[in-house]
């Protein structure tokens, strides 16, 4: 075997100089795509039970992602133990199920607890006689691994430096196959697997980094250097991009029709990419053709699936002709994608996971991919990019040639495959869903738009003050970023901010699902005080406001088909009637009554419209910082710093209401328990008497 690092445990420099190397490969795009590749060192270890030094093997794990990869996030096993199943294999005659075998085997070589689950991938890592080993899906290496000539181009690259592998399916056999491949070329500094990616070696963590490395940027030099100046053909007339405010226009109109179309069978979230190589790809002629081999990668077609929806309409087409031919379209997609899994199907393979397309290509406008959440979408946008890129570099000096259908079939129905979707979590009581929280930089919406996001749901946090909106998305989503919620700015009381503050949700998510109307201000003044201007501004930024806010996401809820829910953040002083508060009581009387008008005229498409009557919340509240606190307190004669335990103790259950326990409202009437209820309202006052429904 290559030199092994020695390490006294598993917290030794092998790790480290294993994680310190996954985090530099897995954070240059260029290398591998998220999630995507593997990375190893071999090393030595006290056995937990001897005391005595064993060879062990770290190796990435299931799942996991380079760029971020922890410790935790890494399968430890014994050397020997791995090594000796080479004497119970079947060979590739035995078939997939045998593949299936030997990983399950890996589970009787772990090493203690043995870290993460051990992926197909182990057996490469174990075999190769190299102390450390990486494998990486760069899209230049892809390029020539997907070439007709792969061979041929491996040769001409590198010379004998790396050496082709035929492609196989990840797996023992594979693992072998490279092994082998290694011994018989011995200065090699790695190969090219056929229709997948490429593996290096080195005796130390730096060498195996630096092969990598020249693997793939000599692979980029050469495609620079070689290819032809137009490897996708002549721009198409006609299929120029828009221009970006058109294109964008274009892509909200388009976006409800496009997430119906991929939710057809389970509710998806969308992304969407206007990026410069994919409307570049889709306005060139030869775009259709290779949109029409798919993918080839397995990393890339397992979440692409094995082909995008192409609309073959140029960008001139209306938003209705292009609605009327993606209904068209899917229909055929799906039963394309139908045929192909009866045509590869056998008796034990999984059922079909869906006939819907998780890529959507619209030329002149851009890209929208989908997945069960923000990032899952994002990333498969990601790597239809990487498809690209790949057709690009295979078409500029060769021809295009992705592995056959039937080996996607079998890695895309794998029942390993099922057992990582299976090994998921569960999914979140609001997973899928996007919501729309107006007035949500603070209080009662922040509090709503916080509780959605850990409920799962990806969050459009909308403010009159777009920087709050922004901060407050931020504060929500944390690392996890614009994947999980986004700010935008919102004048509810202008229906043409209301419609780009829906769209920035189209773009961003893909489409609408919940939206709050919560946005609102209060002026507390008797009638013979109360001016024109201050009933106006009242009744603009809420009764308007939220008729404007629940018309424009209507129109997104009708043309997705799916149903969805419009909550509005009401008050007890919609049946309260108390001094010196006219015009907020009565806007919020109007808010009530759209409840039910809306629970009427929508329920016939799936839309349940229901309401919160929240008695005063104080803390945190916008609107009681902004003067209103001060001006109820005065009516009621306490110091407005007691204001929320006043009202406390008027209530029958003597609590404060806070933020916290309306967002708790708009969950229960959203997270599907209260599935079968519109038009309805929900106190959360406490208990106040005067304020019971009736």
């Amino acid at each position: 075997m290559g030199d092994v690092v020695a390490g006294s445990s598993a917290d030794g420099p092998v790790v480290e100089q294993l994680l310190a190397r996954s985090h530099a490969l897995g954070a240059d795009p260029r290398f591998t795509n998220y999630a995507g590749g593997n990375t190893s060192a071999k090393g030595t270890a006290p056995d937990p039970v001897t005391g005595e030094d064993v060879e062990l093997l770290w190796v990435k794990g299931s799942g996991g992602d380079l760029g971020t990869l922890t410790e935790a996030g890494l399968a430890v096993l014994r050397l020997d133990r791995v090594r000796a199943l080479r004497g119970v294999y079947a060979g590739p005659d035995g078939g997939v199920e045998r593949e299936d075998e030997m990983v399950a085997a890996f589970d009787y070589c772990l090493h203690g607890k043995g870290g993460a689950a051990p992926s197909i991938d182990t057996a490469m890592h174990a075999l190769v006689d190299a102390a450390h080993v990486d494998h990486l899906h760069p899209d230049a290496g892809i390029a020539i691994a997907c070439a007709a000539d792969g061979e041929e181009l491996t040769r001409r690259v590198y010379g004998d430096a790396v050496v082709w592998v035929p492609w196989r399916r990840p797996g023992f056999q594979l693992g072998l196959d490279i092994a082998a491949i290694q011994r018989e070329n011995p200065a090699a500094r790695g190969c090219v697997l056929g229709g997948h990616g490429i593996t290096a070696w080195g005796a130390t963590s730096a060498e195996a980094e630096a092969n990598s490395r020249w693997i793939i940027e000599t692979a980029e030099a050469f495609l620079t250097d070689h290819s032809e100046a137009e490897p996708f053909g002549p721009v198409l007339p006609g299929y120029e991009a828009l221009p970006p405010e058109q294109r964008r226009a274009r892509a909200a109109a388009l976006a409800p029709v496009l997430r119906g179309i991929a939710s057809h069978d389970r509710p998806q979230v969308g992304h969407f990419t206007d990026a410069t190589v994919v409307l570049d790809f889709l306005s060139r002629a030869e775009h259709p053709r290779l949109a029409a081999l798919g993918t080839s990668c397995p990393d890339h077609f397992l979440r692409t699936k094995v082909k995008p929806l192409l609309l073959d309409l140029p960008p001139t087409a209306t938003v209705e002709e292009c609605t009327a031919r993606l209904a068209e379209l899917h229909e055929a997609y799906r039963a394309d994608y139908q045929a192909y899994y009866d045509r590869h199907a056998t008796p034990d393979s999984p059922a079909i996971r869906g006939a819907d397309p998780l890529v959507v290509l619209v030329p002149g406008v851009g890209m929208f991919t989908y997945g069960k959440d923000g990032q899952t979408a994002r990333v498969a946008g990601e790597f239809y990019v990487n498809a690209v890129n790949v057709m690009r570099g295979a078409e500029g000096v060769s021809t295009y040639a992705p592995i056959d259908e039937a080996e996607k079939f079998r890695i895309e129905y794998w029942a390993l495959e099922e057992a990582k979707l299976a090994r998921m979590p569960a999914p979140k009581p609001l997973a899928t869903r996007i919501a729309l929280v107006t007035g949500a930089a603070s209080g009662i919406g922040k509090a709503i738009a916080t509780r959605l996001a850990a409920e799962g749901a990806c969050v459009v946090v909308a403010d009159l003050d777009l920087a709050k909106a922004q901060a407050a998305a931020a504060e929500i989503a944390g690392p996890r970023g614009a994947d999980i919620a986004v700010g935008v700015a919102a004048d509810v009381a202008d229906a043409a901010a209301v419609a780009a503050a829906v769209d920035e949700a189209l773009l961003a998510f893909g489409g609408l699902d919940l939206v709050v109307n919560n946005a609102g201000l209060s002026i507390s003044k008797p009638l013979l005080e109360t001016t024109e201007k201050d009933w106006d501004l009242q009744h603009d930024v809420m009764a308007k406001g939220s008729f404007l806010v629940s018309q424009a996401a209507a129109r997104v809820l009708i043309a997705q088909g799916l149903g969805g829910d419009v909550v509005y953040i009401s008050s007890k002083n919609s049946v309260f009637a108390g001094p010196n508060n006219i015009a907020y009581s009565a806007v919020k009387a109007d808010q009530a009554h759209q409840v039910r008008l809306l629970a009427a005229e929508l329920g016939g498409h799936g839309i349940r419209v229901n309401g919160i009557n929240p008695d005063g919340v104080v803390r945190g509240s916008g609107i009681f910082a902004g003067g209103w606190g001060a001006q109820r307190a005065k009516v009621y004669g306490v110091p407005e710093e007691e204001l929320g335990a006043y009202y406390a103790q008027r209530t029958l259950l003597k609590r404060e209401v806070l933020p916290e326990h309306v967002a708790n409202a708009v969950v229960v009437l959203t997270a599907g328990e209260l599935s079968h209820t519109t038009g309805l309202h929900i106190p959360v006052d406490a208990g106040v008497a005067a304020a019971f429904l009736r």
